[in-house]
């Protein structure tokens, strides 16, 4: 099974360049990378250029700005054929045996969904269940977007990302896209609870922390909104009023259960951000609206 990797990027070059060089002797035949410039076009269309002349099966593509958009204009983008797709963000890397441990897992046509695990500069972002669990509401939270694995049939099935999700959407709510995909895809195919491959902890990809490069009010700002996108999540899915209330008081926590650069002050922006998110509508100022990317 051929994997597309569709990655939205703002013009980050030297990040993308990592990423790419990580990529050029991974893929396999009939792989494919698309880049969606959502900035900086013409400097991601040279170094896209720049790798397709290497061997690499890579192009480029332009989009209007938010992730969901991107990675939707990416997997149209993508070569005809029920491929399987995936998310890494544009400061994304693949250490070496990792697309062979992706293909190990997708390589079979019965594969319809699976995840694995995404990394930082402090380890593991979260811990995915071990494989053979079912899928749930609450494990799939597990599964960021750079760790999705999806076929392309599936993807568009379910009409692809929210667009009025995720980072860089011209909405409050701007997180949990991914997450609200595989949710969409539940409700679709049922037969995902059991048919769901969480891949082995050992197979992962690199990037970075949330709070990595942001000062303080830069930092509480895209706290806050992504704290708007997961409440919301949570109202459009319907999960137990009890289970909403319960997480948005845990965002107050959220500074004391995170290493730095997370304080124990950044768990009232969080809080305020998962209320917003539960009941719909934002407070105070407009200007807090998006994340920072």
């Amino acid at each position: 099974m051929n994997i597309g990797f569709v990655v939205t990027t703002l013009g980050r070059l030297d990040p993308l360049r990592s990423l790419l060089s990580s990529l050029e002797d991974q893929l396999q035949d009939g792989d494919h990378v698309v880049l969606v410039a959502q900035g900086a076009q013409d400097d991601v269309a040279a170094l896209a250029a720049e790798f397709a002349a290497r061997g690499v099966a890579v192009t480029a593509t332009p989009s209007g700005r938010g992730a969901s958009l991107g990675r939707n204009t990416g997997v149209a983008a993508l070569p005809a054929g029920d491929a399987v797709v995936t998310f890494p963000n544009d400061n994304t890397t693949y250490p070496a045996g990792t697309v062979a441990a992706l293909h190990a897992a997708v390589d079979d046509p019965r594969f319809r969904a699976g995840g694995f695990t995404s990394w930082d500069e402090r380890g593991p972002k979260t811990t995915l269940p071990s494989p053979g669990t079912p899928l749930d509401r609450y494990n799939v939270w597990a599964v960021i977007e750079m760790g999705i694995l999806l076929r392309r049939s599936l993807f568009d099935a379910v009409g692809g990302f929210d667009e009025g999700m995720g980072p860089g959407a011209a909405t409050p709510w701007q997180v949990a896209e991914g997450t609200d995909l595989l949710l969409r895809a539940m409700a679709h195919e049922p037969s995902l609870e059991k048919e769901f491959r969480w891949l082995p902890a050992a197979v992962h990809v690199d990037g970075i922390s949330t709070g990595f490069g942001l000062n303080g009010a830069e930092r509480r700002r895209k706290l806050r909104a992504y704290g708007r996108g997961t409440g919301h999540a949570f109202a459009k899915h319907g999960y137990p009023l009890w289970w909403r209330a319960a997480f948005t008081l845990a965002g107050l926590l959220y500074g004391v259960r995170n290493s730095k650069p997370i304080t124990v002050l950044d768990g009232w922006p969080m809080f305020l951000g998962r209320l917003e998110g539960a009941i719909g509508r934002t407070l105070g100022q407009a200007r807090m609206v998006s994340a920072t990317r």
